[in-house]
């Protein structure tokens, strides 16, 4: 089976991983990209506050464009062959990891973390304070 008609259920379970990181942060809000009817998006974008702050595609390589300090941007590129570039974005401020490399999932996750706060720190007073209201995600313990 290819990338293309892969189900959603054989997403990966780094994949899965990296969807509940993004999910738990408080105010995210996940929405498939609008694609031709009668086709089923692989591609989920992430909101806050109605920010993007990742992007998850399961087609191809899984793989997550995240928002990222440009002078990080740079060091990550050059340590990790799995960082790099691989949409429309301004590729000084997203990169793309694709899940499969040789990026670390806590390296990954400290990048959603990033990514996340990033946006939030652009944030109004107005939708900062909206976010503050919202109830806060449940941590499991582990």
């Amino acid at each position: 089976m290819n990338a293309r008609t892969r189900p959603q259920s054989a997403v990966s379970r780094r994949a899965s991983a990296l969807m509940a990181v993004l999910a738990s942060k408080p105010g995210a809000v996940s929405n498939p990209m609008p694609v031709p009817r009668g086709r089923a998006s692989s591609v989920l974008i992430y909101k806050v506050m109605g920010k993007m702050f990742a992007i998850v595609s399961l087609r191809g390589p899984e793989s997550v464009i995240l928002k990222c300090d440009p002078n990080l941007a740079d060091a990550l590129k050059q340590q990790y062959t799995g960082v790099g570039h691989r949409s429309h974005l301004d590729k000084r401020f997203w990169i793309c990891v694709t899940l499969a490399a040789d990026v670390p999932a806590k390296e990954v996750r400290r990048l959603v973390a990033h990514s996340y706060d990033l946006v939030c720190s652009g944030l109004t007073g107005k939708q900062k304070a909206g976010l503050a209201m919202l109830p806060r995600p449940k941590r499991s313990r582990r």
